[in-house]
Parts: structure tokens; C-alpha cells; sequence
């Protein structure tokens, strides 16, 4: 079996950080590209950050620019979400998806997701 599993998400203050995994088993992650995708109740699932298999590429939402930094560590099969500067609209259940090779904008366009890690930035 296969198996994406976030974790690291809880409770922060704005201007905080959290850093976020997602561990995959059953298969080897660094042959595929791994979005960072977030949902909140009454919105849209948005794509936040992927950092491609092929060429290492990374992307950012706008929003998250400057603040977030998607890594990847092959030896522990394993894919990083560091969330600086955190701020209240931040709050969300984030989910990792993966997708052969390259980065996708789409979130139809992944093909297994984790069972998500809430993040809730508040005071």
C-alpha cells in the first residue's frame, strides 16, 4: 500500500512559524513532484506551494511568497512546508498531493493526498 501522511500543524500566534511534513511510505517520493495544497469551510481548495521531481523547481501561491519554503528530503523520503510569518488567513487543513514528475496548478491534476494537518494562526 501506499501512504501520504502530513503532519505538524497546531495552534500558532501570528508573526509565528510551523514547519510541515509529509512522509510518504509504499513508494519513493523523490520520483514525484509534491504540491501543498490548504481548504478552509466555505472556499475553494487553493494550491499554496510544489516542488517538482524532474528539475527541482519550486512554486508559490502570491499569497506565500517570501514567507513559505517547500524542501525535500530524499534520505527520509520526505517533503517540508517551512510557514514563516504566519498570519491569521494562513488558517486552513493543509494537504500534500503528489503527481509524476512535474508541478501541477491543479489540484485535479494530483494523484494521491494525505489526510491533511489543521494550522490555525491566531491570537
Amino acid at each position: 500500500q501506499v501512504q501520504l501522511v502530513e503532519s505538524g500543524g497546531g495552534l500558532v500566534q501570528p508573526g509565528g512559524s510551523l514547519r510541515l511534513s509529509c512522509a510518504a511510505s509504499g513508494f519513493t517520493l523523490e520520483h514525484y513532484a509534491v504540491g501543498w495544497f490548504r481548504q478552509v469551510p466555505g472556499k475553494e481548495r487553493e494550491g499554496v506551494s510544489c516542488i517538482s521531481s524532474s528539475d527541482g523547481r519550486t512554486y508559490y501561491a502570491d499569497s506565500v511568497k517570501g514567507r513559505f519554503t517547500i524542501s525535500r528530503d530524499n534520505a527520509k523520503n520526505t517533503v517540508y512546508l517551512q510557514m514563516n510569518s504566519l498570519k491569521p488567513e494562513d488558517t486552513a487543513v493543509y494537504y500534500c498531493a503528489d503527481r509524476p514528475f512535474n508541478c501541477a496548478p491543479q489540484a485535479n491534476e494530483y494523484d494521491f493526498w494525505g489526510q491533511g494537518t489543521q494550522v490555525t494562526v491566531s491570537s
